[in-house]
């Protein structure tokens, strides 16, 4: 959006150089040599830069990427791709991506906290000239210049632009995160620039993954290595051996206590590994900081993590100058936050550096979800890091006073029990959503499409058979109609299944609230010890007599009645920001059925015929994941992979009293081998 004092600057009018230096004037410096940073006026807005744009553009010109800019730029104008390495902090994300078209993110939170960032550097308003979009977020409008994605949102885009003409330059961010995305991405655009010569695509990732991307990409693309800053802070590294019997969250907090007790400046960057020990953290380090001295300053601790979508924007919003204004307030009213502390799981690792972090604490594990393709089950695993990922969380201290990254861990883990490098997504996830992609732009023969590491040829074949179960396969292997429709919902393909099913028993809306429901994260808030009996009282009116399916129907219907209400949420021990999200879900797929004219039933919730016709569009997508109670004790079978399963302690059948018997046979949504493996979301069903 521009103001009346300016004319928008139209991207075709860009050349390369003039997209990423933000030189203006069809695309040539002005008289006088000067570039953007140099100018009183935003040529982007037309209005005067601010005081913060100039303090800001000091500290990027410090940035060690600042110096190779116009290296870049040649490079650019003769290769169609170019690999970018440096470590973190270097400035990578945030200054290359200036004046780019598309910058793909691994993660929803790194795409907005980029997009706030990169837009105060540039004094642009967010959502105007620099916006994100993200899975159930769009903050960008048709006259953004400057967009960020999740790389899976990139991937949807190539249903429709396979070319991805829309975009003149692309950035992929973070590709060290070997996500199935981001992976895949970088091969179909190798293929992509060898049709659109014009398209330029910049690939930027830590140096030991570079490499490997460098390689697979050719030798003719060009690798560019960011040097160190000459007077960065050395930092040192510092070994641990915890107590045996001590969990992740006790030994980090007591480290922060322990570094906070000595009075030294700087703020705490802690690792842990999901956001469940993040809590756990928090909570204990706030009941620990009641008996410390005021003398020291009070702790702000901020949470970082998957779950927390665009929220995280508050971790990277206190910084600078509201920060500062909240010290001052404290300072009159209390004691002043004397540092703060960041608690991140694997996102930090791919989040830009953040400013005055001096102490690092890493807890050397993450908490991982793998799919077992023989089984058709997912696990979820705490295990070690690899070596590369503790080095980025290392280079994640930015000060400039010494600082220091503890290790919570000791040095033979690191030598000895650590893998060298992560292990790829496509060697890890369900690949039946990719295959389903990949065929949709007729790949037919998964040969064609090339991988930094190729998936496993049962992973690959289970994905085959799964969607042939599914119809979504004609007999030559090539999509069905059903399976076309089923690429256009962002949706699992078995609930895109179901959801399709529902257009031919009539129960269309029933499954929109049910698919928003299990797409958006738990709606059940999980109580503290000495309130599980409290929580089960509240929720009870809201159960459903025929399973857990018909309950989260029950749940988002109640919340609707109730506006919306957080409060109303939180008596009832419910995830208010799930039920928002899933409201945001329903309308996206309600938008999307209205698109491709399938019919959409009204509602017809509480009949029995309606309850029945509900369980036979779910079967129609989730036959596989059937289980029969063995011995009338809750103990299932379930019909794939003869594991034997519990309902989860929030399913209805073991919330209501009195307590009904266990179902014989139910219909699961989701299995995940751990140490009390649940099914969850259960609905009874009738085998005949």
């Amino acid at each position: 959006m521009m103001s009346s004092t300016a004319a928008a600057p139209a991207l075709d009018d860009f050349s390369v150089s003039s997209l990423l230096s933000g030189e203006l004037e069809d695309g040539k410096e002005g008289e006088d040599g000067n570039e953007l940073g140099d100018l009183e006026v935003n040529p982007y807005d037309g209005l005067p830069f601010s005081s913060r744009y100039y303090s800001l553009l000091e500290e990027r010109r410090t940035l060690p990427i600042w110096g190779l800019k116009y290296n870049l730029l040649e490079l650019l104008e003769t290769n169609s791709m170019v690999v970018l390495s440096g470590e973190a902090g270097m400035g990578k994300s945030t200054q290359f991506t200036q004046g780019l078209v598309c910058c793909c993110q691994p993660y929803s939170a790194a795409a907005c906290s980029l997009a706030i960032r990169v837009a105060d550097e540039m004094d642009l308003s967010l959502g105007l000239e620099v916006g994100y979009r993200v899975p159930h977020d769009d903050g960008c409008t048709p006259d953004t210049l400057l967009r960020f994605v999740t790389d899976a949102h990139l991937l949807e885009e190539m249903m429709s632009d396979p070319l991805l003409r829309r975009y003149g330059v692309l950035v992929v961010d973070e590709a060290q995160e070997r996500t199935v995305a981001s992976d895949v991405l970088l091969g179909l655009l190798r293929d992509v620039c060898r049709q659109r010569t014009e398209l330029r695509v910049v690939v930027l990732a830590s140096p030991p993954v570079a490499n490997t991307i460098a390689d697979f990409l050719g030798e003719e693309v060009p690798h560019v290595k960011v040097p160190p800053a000459p007077d960065r802070t050395a930092v040192e590294t510092l070994y641990r051996d915890p107590p045996a019997v001590r969990d992740p969250a006790t030994a980090a907090c007591h480290m922060v206590l322990d570094l906070h007790r000595r009075g030294e400046e700087g703020d705490v960057l802690v690792f842990l590994p999901s956001a469940q020990e993040i809590g756990d953290c928090a909570a204990l380090l706030e009941k620990e900081c009641v008996a410390l001295s005021p003398q020291l300053g009070a702790l702000r601790v901020l949470p970082l993590h998957m779950d927390l979508g665009a929220s995280t924007q508050h971790v990277y919003s206190a910084d600078g100058d509201d920060s500062q204004t909240e010290i001052k307030e404290n300072e009159k009213t209390g004691p002043c936050i004397r540092r703060r502390v960041i608690m991140s799981d694997t996102l930090g690792e791919a989040s830009f550096s953040l400013p005055n972090v001096r102490y690092v604490i890493d807890t050397g594990l993450e908490l991982k979800t793998m799919y077992n393709p023989q089984i058709r089950a997912n696990s979820q695993v705490q295990r070690p890091i690899s070596k590369h990922q503790a080095d980025a969380r290392s280079q994640k201290v930015n000060s400039t006073l010494p600082g220091a990254c503890f290790r919570l861990y000791p040095q033979s883990l690191y030598d000895e029990g650590m893998p060298e490098a992560r292990c790829p997504g496509v060697a890890e996830a369900n690949l039946s959503h990719l295959v389903l992609f990949l065929k949709r732009l007729d790949i037919a023969d998964m040969g064609q499409c090339k991988f930094l590491d190729r998936p496993a040829p049962e992973a690959l074949m289970q994905a085959l058979e799964d969607l042939d179960y599914l119809a979504a396969l004609d007999d030559d292997g090539n999509l069905s109609e059903v399976g076309i429709i089923m690429s256009e919902l962002p949706l699992d393909p078995p609930l895109a299944r179901a959801l399709i099913a529902a257009c031919e028993f009539d129960c269309v809306s029933e499954l929109l609230t049910i698919a928003a429901m299990l797409t958006a994260p738990s709606c059940f808030a999980t109580p503290p010890p000495n309130k599980e009996e409290a929580a089960l009282t509240h929720r009870r009116p809201l159960l459903h007599s025929d399973g857990d399916h018909l309950t989260l129907i029950n749940i988002y219907n109640a919340y609707l009645q109730h506006n919306e209400d957080e409060a109303w949420c939180n008596t009832n021990f419910l995830n208010a920001s799930a039920l928002r999200l899933a409201v945001t879900i329903r309308e996206e797929l309600f938008e999307v059925m209205q698109r491709i004219e399938l019919p959409v039933s009204p509602p017809a919730f509480g009949c029995q015929d309606n309850t029945t016709n509900i369980k036979r569009a779910l079967i129609s997508g989730f036959f596989l994941k059937v289980a029969h109670d063995v011995d009338g004790s809750g103990n299932y079978l379930l019909l794939t992979h003869r594991h034997v399963a519990h309902l989860h302690p929030f399913s209805s059948y073991l919330s209501r009293r009195p307590r009904p018997n266990p179902p014989s046979w139910v219909l699961y949504h989701d299995f995940t081998i751990s140490h009390d493996n649940c099914i969850r979301i259960v609905s009874e069903v009738h085998p005949h």
